[in-house]
């Protein structure tokens, strides 16, 4: 039972009067976004991925040859698209869908 002293905050989304805690953490969890590689696998910021095609990089006149490994990728909020560092190309943002997680 939640503690007495506690405000109650009404949840348009299930149309209950709930905790102020419990709805704070509970829109907390809905914020999280998930972003999953190629074969599905779950990336976190950190992570090393390696490309599964050649990708031409717009502006950088350079191509990103398959088998290249991106160390220490960070999530930028979108269920897509990963921010990475690669030796010569500033802001690097890749697609999911081009990389595997090693």
């Amino acid at each position: 039972m939640a503690d007495t002293d506690e405000d109650y905050v009404y949840d348009e989304d299930s149309g209950e009067w709930l905790p102020a805690s419990e709805l704070a953490a509970k829109r907390a969890a809905a914020d999280v976004v998930e972003v999953r590689d190629a074969v599905g696998n779950l990336l976190a910021d950190g992570d090393s991925v390696t490309l599964i095609k050649d990708l031409t990089v717009k502006g950088a006149g350079q191509t990103l040859k398959q088998g290249t490994v991106i160390k220490s990728i960070r999530l930028t909020g979108d269920a897509q698209e990963i921010d990475c560092r690669f030796d010569g190309i500033k802001g690097l943002v890749l697609r999911a869908e081009f990389v595997r997680k090693r």
